[in-house]
């Protein structure tokens, strides 16, 4: 039987025992029997190596990390967004009468200027229309001046007609003092007040004459303001068959064809305009404080292409669905290149920040889910950072929400926890 090797075997189960599970027993044994020194006795050494040697007992436990020094830059920051290009102006040209079209169409995608005209309609009795209203003023002023002649008539009788009252009220009183005085009967006196009566009345009938001659002339002149209605509607309705385009751009259909009926609100053409055009986007609520009307922005087209403009409109109000804002950006486009409805990824200027340019990978999370950088201070000791992400890309991201100086753990930030002394390596002596 061999004995030999099962002694072994347990002397190296009671070694492993001591050194892995009852360590600090194994310790506790070795310093009482002076093969290791105490705690806090430190073997003597000479000046040299304890000063430019670091002694291995003091890190031999501590984690290796890879750190660097950060400094905070200045950069221009911007808000980024996705949205596309839109006509600056785009117009559904219909009738405003009804009337068959007598012109050739014109094809879709025809560059056509302001007041070039698009669609033409038949003017039927139109024109018949117009010359009877004018024919109609013509007749209303021939009354006026009808009416206007008869006034001065009307007044000529109307100071005749108090002539001859004043003259019967004489002669009244004059056989009124002759009667009291027994010199004319009173069959003088009644003829005398029925003279005055009928003088009365005559200048009621010459006040009538001269009021209807007034109103003759007022009839006149409404009249003639019917007859200039008349006109001026006919006249509009034959403005009406010539649809004519509002601004210059480009047809987006085809105009109506030839020999088709248009009745109001009939389609003759659509026309979109796309110099200046406009990139839209709905910026987040988190995000509108940092934009302002004539900011300067960019974009990238999803075809290709950069464009540059200025912010001219942001909106006041929110979307009740989206809780964002919608902002405009004005794109010079002078070879109508860039198209209608273009996907387009924005950038729009905003104040400038400071920030730290860092590998996304020193990026971690913390235990309740927050992004940040584990760092180190001025004794090692690892520390949590949140972050805000500025910017992505290609060189690393930019972070804001830190110090201007500090001490990143680029590797080996998964491995420690806050408040863990490690042993760091940093990035500059090591390149």
């Amino acid at each position: 039987m061999r004995i030999f090797p099962a002694i072994m075997a347990i002397v190296v189960g009671v070694i492993l025992y001591f050194a892995i599970i009852d360590r600090q027993t194994a310790i506790t044994f070795l310093q009482d029997q002076g093969l290791i020194p105490p705690p806090g006795q430190e073997e003597a050494a000479p000046d040299t190596a304890v000063a430019d040697t670091p002694k291995p007992e003091a890190s031999a436990n501590l984690i290796k990390v890879v750190a660097r020094h950060s400094q905070a830059q200045k950069i221009d920051s911007a808000v980024i967004l996705r949205g596309q290009t839109s006509a600056d102006r785009q117009v559904d040209v219909r009738a405003e009468t009804s009337a068959t079209v007598t012109s050739e169409p014109l094809p879709k995608g025809t560059f056509i200027e302001a007041g070039q005209l698009m669609c033409e309609l038949d003017p039927g009795t139109r024109e018949a229309s117009l010359a009877e209203a004018r024919a109609r003023l013509t007749e209303a002023k021939s009354r006026r001046a009808e009416a206007e002649s008869r006034v001065p008539e009307a007044r000529a009788r109307l100071i005749e007609a108090r002539a001859r009252l004043d003259e019967a009220r004489v002669n009244q009183n004059a056989a009124v003092k002759l009667s009291a005085d027994g010199f004319a009967s009173t069959t003088r006196v009644k003829s005398t007040e029925a003279a005055v009566a009928a003088a009365d009345a005559g200048v009621e009938a010459a006040n009538s004459g001269l009021s209807a001659a007034q109103s003759g002339i007022e009839s006149a002149d409404a009249g003639i303001e019917s007859a200039q209605a008349s006109i001026a509607a006919a006249e509009k309705e034959i403005t009406r068959l010539q649809i004519k385009a509002p601004f210059a751009g480009l047809l987006e259909s085809d105009t109506a064809e030839l020999g088709s009926l248009l009745q109001p609100g009939s389609l003759c053409a659509t026309v979109i305009q796309l110099n200046p055009i406009k990139l839209v986007a709905f910026v987040p609520e988190t995000e509108v404080d940092r934009i302002h009307v004539g900011a300067m922005a960019g974009a990238r087209l999803a075809a290709g292409g950069d464009v540059q403009g200025k912010v001219t409109f942001l909106s006041k109000s929110a979307d009740p669905t989206t809780r964002t804002f919608r902002v405009e950006i004005k794109i010079p486009n002078p070879d109508l290149k860039i198209r209608d409805g273009q996907t387009a990824e924005i950038l729009i200027a905003a104040d400038g920040a400071k920030a730290h340019l860092l590998p996304g990978s020193a990026l971690t999370l913390n235990n309740e889910g927050t992004l940040g950088l584990r760092t180190l201070n001025d004794e090692a000791v690892v520390q949590f950072m949140p972050v805000s992400l500025l910017r992505d890309t290609v060189d690393g991201v930019w972070l804001t929400g830190l110090p201007d100086t500090i001490d990143v753990i680029l590797v080996g930030q998964e491995y420690v926890t806050a408040g863990v002394r490690v042993a760091p390596t940093f990035e500059e002596l090591s390149q």
